[in-house]
């Protein structure tokens, strides 16, 4: 009999890291695949990125609009708890598969964990510097699985008490796809997105829901350094946290400024593309952490919201101040800048099958253990 996988999606970014694993599994023997789809992507302000998902033409998806106001992340987290114990109840899966540090993910593993069902947690003991760790630790806690992204972070879910029998290094899956020759060209993503720079830098800044009270400042001083910059900028919408609202009624203006592309949403491989071929990418958004230095691209990351998460050569870590900010683009390139693996050498897919289609993954106990350090 198959085996019943839901992946749980809530976000542009994990379905990004989701998209080669989930493909796999529709495409191996022995599997059922289902989506259950919620959060940014059914909002329509964010691009609706449903439709990215739609478009890659998955058997089973099941879709959820959990969101309810930007300030209640908690009710959010709630409805969504809701949502999907109903979806699982009646599915009754035999694996639940997140990623990352949202409140979707959070409330899947939740459902998992009670009802029984096992859950794997997509690259856990990460480090950042917001709400976002106490997320992504708490549900490294109410999985069974857990595939990372290298030795540390197994060794930060070690520390946490997970068995190490159930902790599996992949590297990060989007990697997979940053190395393959599934990108579409800059020429073709530059037509379709009608983006006029030839050079450009890529930039993205999301709120930091534990420094809610200094959000109008931090983009007030990030846009102005933008602005005052003698450069063109791909600019991209926020997530959903607490505080994007502010970010995004800033952000608006800037569509009638010549030097600026603002979109909603870019779709992950068209994303990559521009990243790969960007002068650098400056603002908060992992990527600069995880995908950028990968490709080599510098990074200006602004304020505490990737504390500790890097240290490759290529990132330049600046205050959330407008000189601050400048002083670092007019330093740009970065002596030294080198292309890293610290997040995977693009085999994730591969060694994430290798351990679902083992019959130990399927022996794993729902009833947890804690693991004491000797």
């Amino acid at each position: 009999m198959s085996k019943k996988i839901v992946f749980v999606t809530g976000t542009r970014a994990d379905f990004g890291k989701l998209k080669s694993l989930i493909t796999a599994v529709e495409q191996a023997d022995g599997f059922e695949v289902h989506l259950f789809v919620t959060g940014m992507h059914l909002m329509e302000e964010y691009g609706y990125t449903l439709i990215e998902i739609e478009r890659c033409q998955f058997s089973n998806i099941k879709t959820f609009y959990n969101h309810s106001d930007e300030s209640s992340m908690d009710v959010t987290l709630a409805n969504t708890i809701q949502g999907f114990s109903d979806f699982v109840r009646g599915l009754q899966p035999d694996l639940i598969v997140t990623h990352g540090d949202r409140v979707e993910t959070l409330a899947a593993s939740i459902v998992g964990s009670l009802n029984n069902i096992l859950v794997a947690h997509i690259e856990g003991g990460e480090l950042s510097g917001t709400i976002d760790e106490l997320i992504r630790h708490a549900t490294s806690k109410m999985s069974h699985i857990h595939f990372v992204s290298h030795t540390q972070a197994k060794k930060r879910l070690e520390q946490m008490g997970e068995l190490p029998r159930n902790v599996h290094v992949i590297g990060s899956p989007d990697i997979d796809l940053m190395t393959s020759d599934l990108l579409p060209t800059i020429s073709s993503v530059s037509a379709y997105y009608d983006i006029p720079f030839e050079n450009y830098a890529v930039a993205m800044f999301h709120p930091i829901t534990t420094e809610i009270d200094q959000i109008e400042e931090q983009v007030t001083h990030f846009i102005s350094a933008l602005t005052q910059s003698n450069q063109n900028y791909v600019l991209i919408y926020p997530n959903n946290d607490r505080g994007s609202k502010s970010i995004i009624q800033a952000i608006k203006p800037l569509a009638a400024d010549p030097k600026f592309k603002v979109f909603p949403s870019i779709r992950f491989e068209y994303f990559l593309t521009l990243l790969k071929n960007a002068s650098f990418i400056i603002g908060n958004s992992s990527a600069g952490i995880r995908e950028a230095p990968y490709y080599g691209v510098p990074t200006i990351n602004i304020g505490s919201r990737q504390n500790r998460r890097s240290d490759a050569s290529t990132i330049i870590d600046v205050a959330c101040n407008a000189n601050d900010i400048i002083s670092a683009i007019n330093a740009l390139p970065r002596a030294g800048s080198s292309v890293t693996d610290e997040f995977g050498q693009g085999n994730a897919t591969t060694l994430f099958m290798e351990c679902l289609k083992s019959k130990d993954l399927w022996k794993t106990a729902a009833q947890k253990q804690f693991r004491d350090l000797a």
